[in-house]
């Protein structure tokens, strides 16, 4: 179909506006009946018009009730969505209601759009399954033909996509001729994505787009080089400003909240022209975001520090450069970013890195050579999370009586869930219904009830809110709001309640790029004031913090094993060119682990390349054989490329303690008492509803919830060792905060290929680890000067001149 083919109103819109259909778009017309279709297009290639085309056509002769769900992980996609859609609506006259619903609907308005929903309703995975746990979820969705799913591949990587994949199963059910739409532009594996998408048995073609030109991406030219650690970028800050008066507007992008916010603080003391720029991340209010991205799509700011809470999708034509502070960590993340420039079909995006580090400028190198050989990396999980699933039976559940054998089948007709055995399934549902063995005697893990065979539903209707305010998959360091003091306060933001707990009358801290001042606290709400003469303190965000990938490791390390130095600058090629000249560089397939003596301490330097939750590990297992072989071990500092151990005695041969039989052993033993696995089993405990996060009229805090959770995991530890939440704290914490898989894949690839090189001082490549964050606890003004004293001290050590 082309565009002289549309519905008379659309057909004039694209004729007044001189617009051609591009291939992929006509092709997701053509196809639109198609069960399931994946779309994979270059950023700025019209994926978001190819999705809503089909319900576009489809409406234009109006369409009573919802029509098409559109689902995003970002709310602040949906509201660029939402203001997109409405030009070719208004101009064409079409008879289409367009509406949000996210966590900052109305609770007036959310229940109006489940008796009168919209023709388009935008909304995330976590409201979606809030509105199919309601009893009238069937006729809210009775005339759903069409679900996009945009940017499925941030989805398809964590729980909040199992959440969604569980919820269109239930969709699929209610409206049993829904098809669904996936539209991605970074994909490494489109085949995994299609298979996480289908509506099984069924297949889901892949539809591909023109890739477009290559982007215009380099490392951005600074007069100081990098530091030797830290991941702020302050250095940059006069090239950056010199960029950003050069465009039309730069997206600035940090892997972290709170590094952005030091940034953004930084570079607006610098700012002397009063440049306009803003900031933006998650964990500032609703209303200082949307003040923000209004002003970007009225092109009022010249530049936007931000986080991935912009990383997705969001259509700003103005935008002419992106900027990534930090190494990407991953190449897809990287590729995302870059899209946002240029947002234009066939037009290039333009994007500049900017190392932190020194050895950061090995991975921006890696992953510039990476985009330029159009490799991704990525690593999807292909089953779906059990407390998930328990989650979703108790949604279902709140919505009314429920067949299991039926249900069953719903579940493992989604990607994630398809090769789930019965038996598990049944052991969720028991666990919903019971609590387990343990658990079974108290009345309030008694939650479901059996009332015929196989027809199951909830032993007290009343529990349905209770267990709908504790939907959901972000589990989040609690929070507390941040607003300025006094009557009606302008809301500023959360902050993590640990560093809320530390704060005293008159400290400081950045919050939406200003310092306040803390006030007191009123009612779980920080009360602050302005107060932007003092140096702050910086706010602990919550926000994930990235590992580099596999691929990337791999890349970085090849450099240093072929010697491809040729690109480097010159400080960099000098600081490698050093550690071949008075040790080794790390290679491939072998592990690198250097010892040596400082300030009356032995050190180890292990060189894993394995992500820095990998190398805590490895670093916490070997402490432990060091322990037990009385080396009298003092701690480590882990980084993405080391991990660096430090002792009263020296370790003459680390091999012993890197024996992959005695190292999972070592493993299953340190983790039963560890605070990782109750931090995880609360996580997952949460989610499957055996631990609740809120209350009618109240919250429980971060204290109280680990005070319970702890409780919980002695008693199930103790009396019921087998039982389910157990098992899945231990499968969740093999892949998440201890990466043991990083850890076993390290092993295996190495097996016995240890290289054990003794030195009598620090070795360049280890010297920067010393500056890592806790290796030098000195905060406050002198705070840059010292560090940099203490690097040309260590740099002198290992035989670097700092110029």
């Amino acid at each position: 179909m082309n565009a002289e083919d549309l519905p008379p109103a659309l057909a004039d819109f694209f004729a007044a506006r001189d617009w051609t259909l591009h291939p992929h778009q006509q092709e997701l017309l053509a196809r639109r009946d198609e069960p399931s279709l994946l779309l994979i297009a270059p950023t700025g290639g019209g994926k978001t018009l190819a999705g809503f085309l089909p319900t576009l056509v489809e409406c234009a002769d109006g369409h009573e009730g919802l029509h098409t769900l559109y689902i995003s992980p970002l709310k602040a996609l949906a509201n660029d969505i939402r203001r997109n859609l409405a030009v070719p609506i208004e101009e064409a006259g079409l008879p289409i209601r367009v509406e949000d619903r996210t966590g900052d609907t109305s609770q007036t308005q959310r229940k109006r759009q489940r008796a009168d929903p919209p023709q388009i309703l935008l909304t995330t995975p976590e409201s979606l399954a809030l509105m199919i746990s309601y009893p009238d979820a069937a006729r809210t969705f009775a005339g759903l033909r069409r679900v996009v799913v945009d940017e499925i591949h941030a989805l398809a990587e964590n729980k909040r996509g199992d959440q969604l994949m569980l919820a269109l199963s239930r969709l699929q059910t209610l409206a049993p001729g829904m098809r669904r739409v996936g539209l991605s532009a970074t994909v490494d594996e489109p085949a995994v994505i299609a298979h996480y998408l289908a509506r099984h048995p069924d297949p889901c073609p892949i539809v591909l787009a023109d890739p477009g030109p290559p982007p215009d991406i380099a490392i951005l030219e600074t007069q100081d080089a990098p530091p030797w650690a830290g991941a702020g970028g302050r250095y940059a800050i006069p090239a950056v400003l010199e960029q950003v008066r050069r465009h039309n507007t730069t997206l600035i992008f940090h892997n972290t909240r709170a590094q952005a916010e030091i940034f953004f603080h930084n570079l607006w003391l610098a700012n002397t022209d009063d440049l306009p720029i803003g900031i933006h991340h998650g964990a500032l209010s609703k209303e200082a975001r949307q003040r923000v991205e209004r002003a970007m799509v009225e092109g009022q700011l010249k530049a936007i520090v931000a986080t991935g809470s912009l990383d997705l999708g969001i259509d700003w034509g103005n935008v002419d450069l992106v900027i990534q502070v930090g190494a990407p960590k991953k190449v897809k993340q990287l590729v995302q970013r870059i899209g946002r420039a240029n947002h234009r079909y066939n037009a290039p995006s333009k994007a500049r890195l900017v190392p932190a580090n020194r050895f950061e400028v090995l991975e921006c190198h890696a992953a510039l050579a990476a985009v330029r050989d159009g490799e991704l990396d990525g690593d999807l999980r292909r089953d779906g999370p059990r407390d998930v699933l328990c989650q979703h039976i108790a949604c279902i559940a709140c919505a009314g009586d429920f067949n299991a054998d039926a249900l069953y089948r719903e579940v493992t007709s989604v990607g994630p869930y398809s090769q789930l055995p019965r038996s598990d399934f049944d052991e969720c549902l028991n666990f919903v219904a019971t609590g387990g063995y343990a658990l079974r005697a108290y009345d309030r893990y008694q939650r479901l009830k059996e009332r015929e065979p196989g027809i199951w539903g909830l032993r007290d209707p009343r529990s349905a809110r209770q267990i709908r305010m504790n939907l959901g998959t972000i589990i989040d360091t609690d929070t507390l709001k941040v607003r300025l003091k006094g009557r009606g306060g302008i809301p500023l933001g959360e902050i993590e309640e640990g560093f809320a707990a530390t704060l005293t009358k008159g400290d400081t801290f950045l919050m939406g790029g200003q310092v306040v001042r803390y006030e007191n606290m009123r009612e779980m709400t920080v009360e602050v004031s302005p107060n932007p003469s003092k140096e702050p303190r910086i706010a602990t965000y919550i926000g994930y913090k990235w590992t580099t990938s596999v691929q990337l490791a791999a890349r970085i390390q090849s450099m240093l094993h072929t010697r491809d130095f040729g690109g480097l600058p010159s400080h960099t090629r000098y600081w490698l060119e050093l550690q071949d000249e008075v040790s080794r560089m790390p290679e491939p397939g072998r592990l690198l682990i250097e010892t040596f003596p400082r300030d009356g301490r032995h050190h180890v330097c292990l060189y894993g390349f394995a992500g820095r939750n990998a190398h805590q590990t490895l670093a916490l297992l070997i402490t432990k054989g060091m322990e037990e072989a009385d080396l009298d071990p003092l701690g480590f500092v882990a980084t993405d490329y080391a991990t660096l151990i430090w002792g009263l005695k020296p370790v003459r041969d680390v091999a012993p303690f890197l024996q992959h039989e005695g190292i999972h052993a070592a493993l299953e033993s340190w983790l039963q008492g560890n605070a990782v696995m109750k931090r995880t089993f609360r996580a997952s405990a949460i989610i499957a509803g055996l631990i609740d996060r809120n209350y009618p009229g109240k919250r429980t805090s971060g204290r109280q919830a680990t005070f319970s959770s702890d409780i919980l995991y002695d008693t199930l530890h103790r009396y019921d060792p087998d039982h389910l939440m157990l098992r899945i704290t231990e499968e969740e914490a093999m892949r998440g905060h201890i990466d043991f898989g990083r850890v076993e894949l390290l092993l295996q690839e190495v097996g016995d290929r240890i290289d054990q090189i003794d030195l009598d001082r620090v070795s360049p490549l280890a010297a920067p680890l010393f500056l890592e964050q806790g290796r030098v606890p000195i905060k406050g003004r002198a705070e840059g000067r010292l560090i940099q004293e203490e690097a040309t001290r260590l740099m002198a050590e290992a035989g670097l001149s700092l110029e």
